[in-house]
């Protein structure tokens, strides 16, 4: 076989197409032989040419696998020497390269079952050896084997590390310290360990010379994995920086502003620094490199994109992606730095800084939220005058910015609505496509949480937005479309008057069938839901026909996006019709159980690995007995079809809440994939599932109760639906997740009552505490053990949903709460100190108000722990926070007995600024005028009422917290009625 496989191999090496196919049918052929393997290792060994003797190594690697097993002890003995001579005769470094593979494959099976006791002796020795290239591939070979027998090397841990550690420093040869580098980035990708892991920052110095070196030598690629290394370093649990964070970080930024690198390696730089905001934020803070890292990544914000650049990678938009990560995790040390940047460049004469200026501000918006608000005035001052800016892109990078306020910044960015919507109004006429279509995201963002604020704005925009609609290209009519509907869900029953000549115009974007039409026709079949939404029942009812035709028949188009859309269009439709939806239901049910059913569309990229020789070789080279283990690249998914799921999740839940009995025939199966759903890998799918099993179990509660067998099938499926809420409370991993499931227990336990959830109390009582320890799965932060009070990952929405479970709690079951309470009061307690925002005490104020009001008298004995918070919280600057207090005060008084008479003459100080001309806020006053009629309910004799009498009438009558009528107008009648003196000398000023 060897002559003839020579000639094969030589051949397949032609040009001549067809002689290569020949060549590779016959090595195919022979390939299924284990004397194969001999031969191959002969040709290794002695073909005269470079190129044949690694094809014969390339080949060996694919084929040794499936004949290990076959050869003969001597065969194998002659493979394992041959492999060794090739890698320490071999001359040419791709041959060798190609051989130290083929090693690697046959360690895998050779080295556990002690058929090679010789192999790491070898290469400890051969790392040391006075030649390069037999310490260059030696390295080459440690990184190889980790992957197959990476075991093997523990007993060897610390003497690999002190080798890598002096390779790495290798004072003569450049190639061993590349290898040493590639050997170091292996062995931490197979080390788990944190003690191993831990002893790798003695290597960072070494580390960052090796890139150093290699970026002036031109080879990027190698110094890529320096930042591959890193990235493993940062994610690692354990604190492996140490001081040298401050070595990275600096390199890191040196790198990213170098402009003579290619993009991919700056691309790398950049990512280190927004993996140690994500992962290590607290460290950056320690070694103050927040402010040196925003000075180099902002003006990174003005540098010009080469076309030819991958988008992705462009420096610019990588800038704005960690400054973005910044904001999001560490966001006071952020919007100072950044805000100066932009006041600063907004003024610059070069456009690029003043695009950079409003893309700044922009980016910071989510994570900075709070400081922005505080400082709206200001940062709206340099936006909006960019929106007016000469230059077409500053104009875009504003109208950008504008749009994240509008979704960032609410609510506070509507009461700024006189100075932002005629800005917006006239950026919608701008000559650039690119600042128009902005600014519609913009306008659709902005009017979102707006109310009647609009009224005077509707006529002008809708007049551009209607002519936009007709005159404009595809991408502009759909953010047209999306700002239409923002400007519908605003303004209500007002849209009438361009409801009829908006869907008129929507019926011809539902018809549209071309490929690159379907966007907008989705749009339109949105919009179409929300104008639905907007105008009501008795208008659409009539001739909503035409409209269910067109949304079902885009199923049958294959695009996500339109059904995803159409779901929603569902959703609105059962809304607004209520039971009479039911007639749709046998159409659009099955709709929505297809796409819930529909596959995700993993895709898996492999890592063939190193041989350009063999790139037309496949066939040969896989067949069945070939199973050498591809490296994963990369997993993505197909994101339309996440959201389409998550929608068709959200309509099943819909449409069970409005159609209730008529959806029995639904059921099982709809249970069944939420079910299946309230686990899926994808939080937002999740979610819509948690959501969806509340209203299912509401339509499940109507169908059975009028059943035989009912209650037992109404209880199964609530063990189902609650056992599935209290494993998300405790096991997801996702903040918003948990958030839903702990309101719809809240709603559970209001609708049905204590003596429903009774069996499941243990359960929920210890899930509320793990939450409220902030023990959950979604509270473990990964990020840093170096976590302040002040910037933990305490999410506002998750504990303002756990703190209601309280209440819920208190309501259902009144005084007997009071055990319950005692368990959870500490926990509680935390989030009320005063190194927490002003947001979770404000939070736990509340909560301690209701529940006080709804577990009665047992509050009496928490009244002197709590006191002192709540009279601090009646000064605080925030309203929100003086509102809460002065409810929470009013119930412990009401509900508190003696242990709350005490406190009478701090609460009346406590509340008396509350009632003056000082205090802004209508419904902190109507709260303070409730906390005041409760006290005087209670202890009227404790009350000085010739002098709080006045001041509480005249803050009548309530004007915007009516829920507190009942106390207030109560207390005054019951005064009247008794004829108080007081009172009634105060009378003529109550009735004017």
């Amino acid at each position: 076989m060897a002559q003839s496989l020579e000639l094969l191999l030589i051949q397949f090496l032609m040009p001549d197409n067809d002689a290569r196919r020949q060549a590779e049918d016959q090595i195919k052929r022979l390939a299924k032989d284990p004397q194969v393997v001999p031969s191959l290792v002969h040709h290794l060994r002695t073909a005269k040419t470079p190129n044949v003797r690694q094809l014969s190594a390339v080949l060996l690697r694919k084929k040794i696998t499936g004949h290990w097993a076959k050869l003969s002890p001597s065969l194998k003995l002659l493979v394992k020497q041959s492999l060794i001579d090739s890698i320490t005769m071999e001359h040419s470094p791709p041959v060798r390269k190609a051989s130290a593979n083929v090693v690697s494959i046959v360690a895998k099976y050779a080295v556990p079952s002690g058929e090679w006791p010789d192999l790491l002796p070898f290469l400890f020795q051969c790392s040391q050896s006075p030649q390069e290239d037999h310490r260059e591939v030696a390295l080459i070979l440690f990184s190889s084997l980790t992957e197959t027998i990476g075991s093997a090397f523990r007993p060897y841990f610390a003497d690999l590390q002190a080798l890598l550690l002096k390779c790495l420093q290798d004072e003569t040869s450049n190639r061993v310290r590349v290898a040493a580098l590639k050997a170091v980035g292996s062995f931490l990708e197979f080390t788990h360990d944190g003690d191993e892991v831990i002893k790798f920052r003695e290597f960072i110095p070494s580390i960052l010379n090796v890139a150093r070196q290699c970026l002036a030598s031109g080879e990027e690629d190698v110094a890529i994995i320096a930042f591959e290394i890193f990235d493993e370093l940062i994610e690692s649990p354990a604190p492996l920086l140490g001081d040298s964070v401050k070595s990275i970080v600096q390199f890191s930024l040196e790198v990213c502003s170098s402009q003579s690198l290619e993009s991919n390696t700056r691309h790398q730089a950049i990512q280190i620094i927004s993996w140690l905001a994500k992962y290590k934020s607290s460290t950056l803070k320690k070694h103050k490199l927040v402010i040196p890292i925003l000075q180099v990544l902002c003006p990174l914000l003005a540098e010009s994109t080469n076309e030819n650049d991958d988008d992705d990678l462009a420096p610019d938009r990588a800038a704005a992606e960690v400054i973005d990560t910044m904001a999001l995790n560490i966001p006071k040390h952020v919007f100072q730095p950044v805000f100066e940047f932009a006041s600063v460049s907004c003024q610059n004469a070069n456009p690029k800084f003043r695009e950079a200026a409003v893309t700044a501000l922009g980016v910071i918006s989510e994570g900075c939220l709070e400081l922005m608000k505080s400082k709206l005035e200001p940062v709206l001052h340099i936006v909006l005058g960019a929106l007016r800016d000469p230059e077409q892109v500053v104009r875009g990078a504003a109208s950008f910015a504008l749009g994240q306020f509008a979704e960032h910044l609410q609510p506070e960015i509507v009461s700024h609505y006189e100075s932002v919507l005629p800005c917006i109004l006239n950026a919608l006429e701008d000559a650039s496509d690119e600042v128009k279509e902005k600014s519609y995201y913009a306008l659709a963002a902005f009017c979102e949480n707006m109310g009647e604020e609009i009224l005077p704005f509707l006529d002008p925009l809708m007049g551009r937005l209607l002519a936009a609609l007709q005159n404009s290209s595809r991408n502009l009519q759909e953010t047209c479309m999306s700002a239409i509907g923002s400007i519908a869900s605003a303004a209500e029953q007002a849209f009438l008057p361009y409801a009829e000549r908006v869907l008129e115009l929507m019926k011809n974007f539902m018809v549209l069938t071309n490929d690159e039409d379907l966007r907008s026709r989705a749009r339109a079949t949105e919009l179409v839901g929300i104008v639905a939404m907007s105008v009501g029942r008795a208008r659409m009812e009539p001739i909503l026909a035409p409209y269910i035709e067109a949304a079902i028949s885009g199923f049958g188009l294959e695009f996500s996006e339109l059904r995803e859309y159409t779901h929603g269009f569902f959703s609105n439709v059962a809304e607004i019709l209520d039971d009479s939806f039911a007639q749709y239901l046998p159409r659009v049910v099955p709709l929505a159980f297809s796409s819930c059913n529909l596959d995700d569309g993993s895709a898996v990229d492999i890592d063939e690995g190193d041989d350009e020789i063999a790139n037309g070789f496949r066939e040969v080279s896989s067949d069945d007995e070939a199973h050498d283990e591809p490296r994963v690249r990369n997993i993505s998914i197909r994101t339309g079809v996440l959201d389409e799921k998550a929608a068709a999740t959200q309509a099943l839940g819909l449409f069970a809440q409005h159609t209730k009995i008529s959806y029995a025939p639904y059921l099982e199966e709809t249970l069944r994939i939420l079910v299946k759903h309230s686990s899926y890998f994808h939080e937002d799918v999740r979610l819509q599932a948690i959501i969806a099993l509340k209203h299912t179990l509401t339509a499940a509660h109507a169908i059975f109760q009028s059943q035989t067998e009912g209650a037992a099938k109404a209880k199964e499926i609530l063990d189902t639906v609650m056992n599935i809420f209290l494993k998300t409370m405790v096991e997801d991993d996702d903040k918003e997740v948990v958030a839903q499931a702990c309101t719809s227990v809240a709603d559970i336990i209001r609708d049905y009552g204590y003596g429903t959830l009774e069996p499941y109390l243990p359960q929920l009582v210890d899930a509320t505490s793990l939450l409220l320890r902030e023990e959950s799965a979604c509270q473990q932060i990964e990020s840093d053990s170096e976590i302040d009070d002040d910037d933990s990952a305490h999410d506002e929405v998750l504990m303002d949903a756990v703190s209601d479970l309280l209440p819920a709690f208190a309501k259902s079951m009144g005084a007997q709460f009071a055990p319950i309470f005692a368990q959870l009061f500490e926990p509680l307690m935390i989030f009320a100190k005063a190194s927490r925002p002003p947001q979770d005490r404000t939070m736990v104020v509340a909560c301690l108000a209701e529940v006080a009001q709804n577990m009665g008298s047992p509050i009496a004995g928490y009244v002197d722990r709590v006191m002192s918070l709540v009279l601090k919280e009646l000064a605080s600057s925030d309203a929100t926070n003086r509102r809460n207090a002065a409810f929470c005060v009013g119930e412990l008084c009401k509900n508190g007995g003696d242990s709350a008479l005490k406190y009478y003459d701090n609460i009346l100080r406590g509340l008396h600024p509350l009632f003056g001309e000082s205090e802004p806020d209508d419904a902190v006053r109507d709260n303070a005028a409730g906390a005041v009629a409760r006290m005087i309910m209670v202890h009227p004799e404790s009350i000085p009422l010739n002098q709080v009498l006045p001041v509480f009438l005249r803050a009548l009558p309530l004007k915007e917290d009516h829920e507190e009528s009942m106390a207030v107008y109560s207390c005054v009648s019951t005064l009247i009625f008794s004829s108080n003196p007081q009172i009634l000398s105060l009378a003529e000023l109550f009735l004017i």
